[in-house]
C-alpha cells in the first residue's frame, strides 16, 4: 500500500559516509550500512531552537536552516565514520564549534572573499562598471563551485557519498509522490529535488549578483567587508526563493527557472544502487515514525 500523499517543505535531509540523515520537524534519523553489513540507526528529538516560532519568521529562518545543516550535519557525518571504525567520539564543547569555524572560514575564503578580491582587481585595471564587476564576481564564484564539485566528486569515497545524496533525494521524491517505499520503486524516482543545497548555492550566486551590484563603486578593502557581513542577508533570501519555488514547483514558468538548480544538482548526486536505497529508506521511515508519534502526544 502506498504512503498518502501529502506536502513536507521542512523534510530534508543529507548525505553521510556509508547513509543517510533524514530530518523533519521535530526528529531525525540516520541510517548507516555498518562494515558488518547491517543497518544501524541513530535518532534525535529536535528541541531548544527547533521548538520556538523563530523558525517561522521569514529570512531568519533561512539562517537558522544554514546553522542547523552545519551543526546538525558535521555532528551526525562524524557518528556516521564513528559507525565504520567502531570508535566512539563525542562530539561537543569548544572543539566542535572550532571545528564549524574553521569550515566556516574556508568557505567564505574560497566562495566568497576570493571571488570578490579577484572581480575587484578586474575592476580596477579594466576600468569596469559595477554591474560587470559583479557579474564576473558572480561568474567566478560559480566557476569555483562548479571547479571544486568537479574534482572532489572525481574521489572515490566522495562518489559513493553523492550516491547516498542521490538515494536521499530519490526517497523523499518518491515519499512525496505517494509512492510505497521500497528500493526497486524508489529508484524509479528523480535525482533531483527542488530543496536541495546545491540549489541553494547556485541561487546565492544569483542573488549576490543582483544584490552586491545596488552597493555601486568600492573600493576593495570595503568590498571585501560587504561580501563578508551580508552573507546573512543574501542567504536568507536565497532560502526564501528556494522556498517558494519549491511550493509552486508545477507552474511551468517556475520549472524554466528551477533548470539550472536542477542541472547543477547533477554534480552532487549519483545513481544509488539498491542496498544504498535500502539505507536511506530506512532512516526516513524511522524519522518519519518520530514525526508522526511527537504529532499523536501532541494530540
Amino acid at each position: 500500500m502506498g504512503i498518502k500523499k501529502e506536502r513536507m517543505p521542512a523534510y530534508g535531509g543529507q548525505a553521510v559516509i556509508e547513509g543517510v540523515l533524514m530530518r523533519g520537524k521535530k526528529a531525525l534519523a540516520m541510517a548507516v550500512r555498518a562494515p558488518s553489513g547491517d543497518i544501524e540507526i541513530q535518532e534525535e528529538i529536535l528541541s531548544g531552537i527547533y521548538k520556538t516560532n523563530i523558525l517561522k519568521w521569514p529570512f531568519i529562518r533561512g539562517l537558522v536552516g544554514l546553522w542547523d545543516s552545519l551543526g546538525l550535519g558535521m555532528r551526525y557525518l562524524t557518528k556516521s565514520a564513528n559507525v565504520q571504525t567502531g570508535e566512539e567520539q563525542k562530539i561537543e564543547g569548544v572543539g566542535f564549534y572550532l571545528t564549524i569555524g574553521i569550515s566556516l572560514l574556508f568557505g567564505i575564503g574560497l566562495f566568497f572573499l576570493a571571488p570578490a578580491a579577484l572581480a575587484g582587481w578586474f575592476e580596477k585595471i579594466g576600468n569596469l562598471n559595477t554591474w560587470l564587476s559583479n557579474l564576473i564576481e558572480g561568474v567566478i564564484r560559480l566557476a569555483v563551485l562548479m571547479i571544486y564539485l568537479v574534482i572532489i566528486g572525481k574521489l572515490p569515497e566522495i562518489k559513493r557519498t553523492f550516491a547516498y545524496h542521490g538515494a536521499e533525494h530519490k526517497t523523499i521524491n518518491a515519499f512525496e509522490a505517494g509512492a510505497e517505499l521500497t528500493p526497486e520503486i524508489v529508484s524509479k524516482y528523480s535525482l533531483e529535488h527542488p530543496r536541495c543545497g546545491t540549489s541553494f548555492m547556485l541561487t546565492l550566486v544569483f542573488v549576490s549578483v543582483v544584490f552586491f551590484s545596488l552597493l555601486g563603486p568600492l573600493s576593495i578593502i570595503v568590498r571585501l567587508i560587504t561580501r563578508l557581513l551580508l552573507i546573512p542577508v543574501i542567504a536568507g533570501i536565497a532560502y526564501e526563493y528556494i522556498r517558494w519555488t519549491s511550493q509552486h514547483i508545477e507552474n511551468p514558468i517556475i520549472k524554466v527557472i528551477m533548470k539550472p538548480n536542477l542541472w547543477l544538482q547533477h554534480l552532487t548526486t549519483r545513481e544509488p544502487d539498491l542496498q544504498m536505497l535500502e539505507v536511506s529508506i530506512a532512516a526516513f521511515n524511522r524519522m518519519y515514525e518520530l514525526e508522526t508519534n511527537d504529532q499523536q502526544k501532541t494530540l
